[in-house]
C-alpha cells in the first residue's frame, strides 16, 4: 500500500512538472544607438513612429499588433485607420502613453533623441533603426522579425526582396553608368549626396549621382549648376503625377542643352516609394533602373 501512495505522490510530480514551463530569460536587442533592449517576450502593443516602420510591420504580418502610427503613415491603407501619435518629427508623448505600447520603434534620422528620454521616463521601451542604404533596409527588416517574434515572415519577405535586388544588379551592373540628377524638392531645388538611401538606389540602378560629392547630405542646388553639369537622366521625387511636380518636369524641357532633355529622359517617380526605407523601396529600385537603363528591361 505503501508503494503505491509513493508511486501515486511520483506520477503527481511528474504531472506537475510537465506542465509547468519555466519563465522565458529576457531576450536581448541591441539598437542602432548601441542601446540594448530586453524583451520578456514579443511585443503585442506596438506603435512604429515613422510611415516605414509601419509599412515593415504591415508587410511582417504585424498589423493586429500597431496600436498607434504617425499622421503620415499611409500604407497600407488600413494603417491610417490607426490613432494617431503626431507626425514623426513632432511627435505626441501623452498620446503614445495613453495607447500603452510594449514597444516603439523609432528612426535616428527622423526622430528626434528627446522622444526618446521622454518614453523612457514613462516606461515605455524604444527600439531604433536606421537604414541607409538598400541592403540595410533588408537587414532592418531582419532584425524587426526577431524584435517582434516574426522571424519567419522576415526571413521570406527578405529572401525576396534580395532576390529582386540582385536581379536589377544583373541586368544594369556591367552597362555604362549615366550621370543622375535626383530632385527631391521643387522649391528651392534640392538633391541627395552619398550619404543616403537615395543615393544607393541610383548606385545600385546602374547611374551615377550628380551630386554625390556634396557636403551636406541634401544640398541646395542651383538650375544653372545642372545645366551646367549635363547630367544624362533627371528623375523628380514626386507626391502625385501632375500638378507642381509636373510643371517642375516641363520646366527642365526648357533646356535642351541638358543630354537628359534632348533624350526625353526626365521623369518623376513616386517619393514614397524613394523615401521611405521599407519594402516599396526595392518598387522604386526597379523602376529607378528602367528609366536609367531602358534596354536592359525591353
Amino acid at each position: 500500500m505503501g508503494n503505491n501512495k509513493v508511486y501515486t505522490l511520483a506520477i503527481a510530480i511528474i504531472m506537475v512538472i510537465s506542465l509547468w514551463v519555466p519563465p522565458s530569460p529576457c531576450a536581448t536587442f541591441k539598437d542602432a544607438l548601441g542601446r540594448e533592449i530586453y524583451l520578456q517576450h514579443p511585443p503585442d502593443r506596438i506603435i512604429p513612429l515613422a510611415p516605414n516602420l509601419t509599412e515593415i510591420l504591415y508587410a511582417l504580418g504585424l498589423g493586429d499588433r500597431v496600436v498607434g502610427v504617425t499622421n503620415h503613415c499611409n500604407y497600407p491603407p488600413e494603417a491610417s485607420l490607426k490613432p494617431k501619435v503626431g507626425s514623426y518629427i513632432n511627435l505626441n508623448v501623452e498620446e503614445i502613453v495613453s495607447l500603452s505600447p510594449d514597444l516603439a520603434i523609432g528612426t535616428v534620422d527622423g526622430n528626434e533623441r528627446i522622444i526618446l528620454d521622454l518614453l523612457e521616463q514613462a516606461k515605455i521601451k524604444v527600439f531604433f533603426v536606421n537604414p541607409r542604404s538598400v541592403r540595410q533596409v533588408i537587414d532592418t527588416i531582419l532584425t524587426l522579425g526577431r524584435l517582434c517574434g516574426a522571424q519567419g515572415n522576415a526571413q521570406i519577405l527578405a529572401g525576396e526582396l534580395t532576390k529582386r535586388v540582385d536581379h536589377v544588379i544583373e541586368r544594369t551592373g556591367s552597362r555604362e553608368k549615366p550621370l543622375v540628377f535626383l530632385q527631391i524638392q521643387i522649391q528651392p531645388i534640392m538633391t541627395v549626396n552619398k550619404n543616403t538611401v537615395h543615393h544607393d538606389l541610383i548606385r545600385l540602378a546602374g547611374g551615377r549621382n550628380m551630386a554625390a560629392e556634396e557636403p551636406v547630405t541634401y544640398p541646395r542646388i542651383s538650375m544653372e549648376e545642372v545645366i551646367q553639369r549635363k547630367p544624362e537622366v533627371i528623375l523628380i521625387s514626386s507626391m502625385e503625377k501632375g500638378g507642381r511636380f509636373e510643371k517642375a518636369r516641363q520646366d527642365w524641357l526648357k533646356w535642351p542643352s541638358i543630354p537628359a532633355v534632348q533624350n526625353k529622359r526626365v521623369y518623376l517617380i513616386d517619393s514614397d516609394l524613394i523615401d521611405r526605407p521599407s519594402p516599396r523601396l526595392i518598387d522604386g529600385l526597379e523602376i529607378m533602373a528602367r528609366y536609367i537603363h531602358p534596354e536592359a528591361f525591353d
